[in-house]
């Protein structure tokens, strides 16, 4: 008979474990001494050890599911409870247990990180389906498209939900998305239709600028090609390929006509420069006329100088103004001679001036006479009203007497 702290092996050869419970039989053995029986049984024992340490380093080293620890742990609690081997049975049950509760913590350790992670992958999925049904409404269509393609990859790196929960959250999403492109398709298809009309008004544009190329009809062909350009502006813009080509016809046609009038232009605005020289010349000569003090000679040259101003051409309009108003400056001043020439010269007028002063002095010398009367019989007041009225009538005589002079009276 042989025994160890924790087992020992009878005459018979049965070999015994010592639990917590009493002995349990571990097994028989026949093949040799009781030593090596125990020692064989020790050596499945420590083979336990081994492997519930092996177990316990994976539980808490790598991310072996709870599933297949539970497993392990099972298959190990069976070899176990079978009392096959030979050492501290109740401490590797209790080691066992221990694993049983680590695994449990950390499956409910994953659970909760699991129900975090749903609740994180529902909010940013519900975030999505929020910017998805807003962008569902934009009109930015370039940028509004490569975000919701943007959207669609994030949503596919999210974890899924439960199935409801994923199938109504990805039901919005889709509706989103095409509804937006729903909207923009129907937008492309009205602005293709828009340039397909705005290319058949920018043919026609173009048909009649390049028919008005070659006119010489200068002011209402520029205005009609002013016209042609706000209808171009509004016609809006055809399809790319076309757009390019029709402008450039369009363009070259304008360019043809304006080169040809700017050509025109420049040469009439050289002989109209020319032209304000020579008047300004005879501006400058006619205004040496001024004062005039011997009026026939000042018209016989005032009339001669004009009589060369009629034969220059047209000047530039910006200056026509000015230089014309020299020359009606001068012809002003010969036509306020010629009135006060005559207002001199003519007997009529003469005769009329020097009645109206005759007149005008006898009522003076009568009123003055009257006013001496009524101070010598001592009326004050009526001397004083036919003073005042003497006063006006005086007025009016020494402006008789001053036309009167410059008639040569």
């Amino acid at each position: 008979m042989s025994s160890s702290p924790w087992g020992r092996v009878d005459e018979t050869g049965t070999v015994y474990v010592r639990t917590a419970d009493g002995e349990k039989v571990v097994g028989s053995w026949q093949a040799g001494s009781p030593e090596e029986a125990l020692a064989y049984f020790e050596r499945k024992y420590e083979g336990l050890v081994v492997e519930i340490g092996l177990l316990e380093k994976r539980v808490r080293t790598t991310d072996l599911s709870a599933k297949d620890a539970m497993a392990a742990i099972g298959h190990l609690r069976e070899q176990v409870d079978a009392h096959h081997a030979v050492g501290d049975l109740d401490a590797l049950r209790a080691r066992l247990d221990k694993l049983v509760e680590t695994v449990e913590k950390r499956r409910e350790e994953r659970r909760a990180q699991r129900a975090r992670q749903l609740e994180e992958a529902r909010k940013a999925k519900e975030a999505l389906v929020a910017e998805a049904e807003e962008l569902a409404r934009s009109d930015q269509w370039r940028a509004a498209g490569e975000r919701l393609r943007a959207l669609v990859e994030t949503w596919k790196g999210l974890p899924r939900l439960d199935r409801k929960s994923d199938d109504e959250l990805w039901h919005r999403f889709s509706h989103a998305r095409s509804a937006f492109s729903k909207r923009r398709k129907a937008h492309f298809a009205q602005l293709d239709a828009q340039r397909e009309q705005a290319r058949r008004i920018k043919e026609r544009l173009v048909a009649e600028a390049e028919s008005l190329s070659d006119s010489t009809d200068w002011g209402p062909t520029a205005a009609r090609y002013r016209e042609l350009m706000a209808e171009w502006k509004a016609a809006g813009r055809a399809q790319r390929e076309h757009e390019e080509e029709l402008w450039s016809r369009f363009r070259g046609a304008q360019d043809v006509f304006f080169a040809a009038r700017g050509a025109v232009f420049a040469e009439r605005d050289a002989e109209q420069a020319e032209n304000l020289k020579l008047k300004e010349e005879l501006a400058e000569e006619a205004e040496k006329l001024l004062p005039i003090t011997d009026l026939k000679a000042a018209r016989a040259a005032f009339r001669a100088i004009n009589e060369r101003w009629e034969t220059i051409g047209h000047v530039p309009r910006d200056a026509r103004a000015r230089v014309e108003g020299r020359m009606h400056a001068v012809e002003r001043a010969l036509q306020e001679a010629e009135e006060a020439e005559w207002r001199r010269t003519n007997p009529e007028v003469r005769a009329r001036a020097e009645g109206l002063t005759g007149q005008l002095r006898a009522a003076v010398d009568k009123l003055t006479a009257q006013i001496e009367q009524a101070r010598a019989q001592g009326n004050t007041a009526k001397a004083e009203k036919l003073e005042q009225e003497l006063q006006g009538r005086q007025a009016l005589l020494d402006q008789a007497l001053k036309g009167l002079q410059e008639l040569g009276g």
